[in-house]
């Protein structure tokens, strides 16, 4: 006769799924404050232009500033992850953000503004490459797609989040530049709300464990087997035949540095030209321009502030909505048919905005001033269209680069690589970026057909060199991925 089974009995799968999701919601943090620090200049760059007299490069610089930080950020994250481990180097992320957060609140100067953003992005290119890297180091095969998406869905959360309290704060006295409390303007609130994020980061960091893959680099395969039995759950055979693989995988005499990254083809080995053009591509299709300026764009054709407020909050609710949905996909049907169809979907929706812009007319205010607006349905096409974009990025481009990002590369240079290609997305979105207001200003037709043909070579991209990952143990998939990369 069975036993009946107790209340109190747990299924040890899901338990061990339960704790490394945990782990990976822990560190996916730093990725929410990814998403809180470049969105949250959205709602405070009218008000930062009006109190220190900016033009447009000054603005342009101040709000790009912090994706330079980044870039530097992430390209000495990799090095400092192989050297202090995952956690310690998410901790030194967490500070600097959160120097950065009070410093931009209390900036007396554009320059003083610009340092404090620096700052910042250091910490945010950090937290860029670790996340990524720590998660795919940590989950289970089975699930790794799923858990390396919540990089993405903290980055879309973080968005959110800043608009909505962006949102909030300029509605409490009728403006971004309103003061609020303690004798300061709501958009310096804007920036201080981040200290919350950043404490929570940095103590969430001293509480999960280290990466079985740098302790078994740094020779200490005991407790890369806690780690292992804690997270996945199997055998101690099959632990103990995963820690060979990594050792094997891992075996070398030299120390990793970026000499490993080299190869045949203009100087670097094909799987780190990949991992160099997905990162670039994630930004070319021009998202950040939505979530940067989109309070600017939308007052541009017609809304006033209050409205275009709202339709950057839900911009940013519709782009969670379907990085969930990105999220339960990613591992049943793939990652290559994810990116495959949201370049296409990316595609039409940006060929209608550059349409529906095309048909704008200008304007001369009672101020001088020029004013764009758009004639008839084409506002309400606009708005579809540039919502339909984000549908589309969230759901594919969005969490999948993450994704890949922190599985495709081999183990001895996963850290390096994964630091050099998001220091790549960085770059690009810094360009992106500095470009829009000189393209805007030509033309706004001509700034998003530029999208939509990046959103189609994209397409050929992942069409010609992204092989299927998902399912592989990491030591399995590389072999396999750097000779799918290398026949293409």
């Amino acid at each position: 006769m069975a036993t009946p089974a107790r209340s109190d009995d747990v299924n040890p799968i899901k338990q061990h799924a339960g704790k490394a999701t945990a782990i990976s919601i822990a560190a996916a943090v730093g990725g929410f404050l990814f998403g809180f620090d470049t969105a949250v200049i959205n709602g405070a760059v009218e008000s930062i232009n009006g109190r220190f007299q900016l033009g447009t490069f000054a603005s342009g610089f101040v709000v790009g500033i912090a994706l330079i930080g980044s870039a530097v950020g992430a390209w000495f994250a990799g090095r400092m992850a192989d050297r202090l481990g995952r956690p310690r180097v998410m901790l030194i992320g967490a500070v600097l953000f959160l120097v950065s957060s009070i410093g931009s609140g209390v900036a007396f100067a554009a320059w003083d503004l610009a340092v404090w953003r620096f700052i910042g992005g250091l910490g945010i290119g950090v937290a860029s490459v670790i996340g990524p890297t720590y998660i795919s180091e940590v989950a289970p095969a089975h699930l790794r797609g799923r858990l390396s998406s919540l990089q993405q869905m903290a980055i879309v959360i973080g968005i959110f989040v800043s608009q909505l309290s962006n949102n909030w704060l300029q509605g409490i006295n009728g403006g971004a530049s309103a003061e609020i409390w303690l004798g300061l303007e709501a958009w310096r609130w804007m920036f201080l709300v981040g200290v919350i994020p950043s404490v929570v980061y940095g103590v969430l960091s001293l509480g999960i464990p280290e990466s079985p893959r740098f302790l078994v680099a740094r020779g200490k395969e005991d407790a890369a087997t806690r780690v292992l039995t804690k997270v996945l759950g199997d055998s101690p055979a099959a632990i103990q035949e995963r820690v060979a693989d990594i050792r094997k995988s891992l075996q070398r005499e030299d120390k990793p540095s970026f000499a490993d990254l080299r190869g045949p083809r203009f100087g670097l080995h094909p799987i780190v030209w990949v991992g160099i053009l997905l990162a670039a591509f994630q930004q070319l299709v021009g998202i950040n321009v939505i979530f940067y300026y989109s309070v600017t764009l939308w007052r541009a054709v017609g809304f006033d502030e209050s409205q275009s407020f709202t339709i950057s909050v839900i911009s940013s609710v519709t782009n969670v909505v379907v990085t969930i949905v990105a999220i339960f996909l990613v591992d049943r049907i793939g990652r290559r048919i994810l990116l495959l169809v949201g370049s296409i979907g990316m595609f039409l929706s940006l060929g209608t905005m550059a349409l529906a812009f095309s048909q704008s007319i200008t304007t001369i205010g009672a101020d001088g001033k020029e004013a764009v607006s758009l004639p008839g349905a084409w506002g309400t096409i606009a708005l579809i269209a540039a919502n339909l974009f984000v549908v589309f990025f969230g759901g594919s481009w969005g969490p999948v680069m993450w994704v890949l990002l922190g599985e495709m590369f081999p183990n001895r240079i996963r850290a390096q690589a994964m630091a050099i290609a998001t220091a790549t997305n960085w770059i690009v979105n810094f360009a992106v970026t500095e470009t829009f207001q000189p393209l805007a200003d030509l033309s706004l037709a001509v700034a998003y057909g530029m999208y939509a043909a990046f959103a189609l070579l994209s397409f050929f991209f992942v069409f010609a060199k992204i092989p299927e990952t998902k399912g592989m143990e990491l030591e399995d998939m590389t072999m396999e991925t750097r000779q799918r990369v290398r026949k293409s």
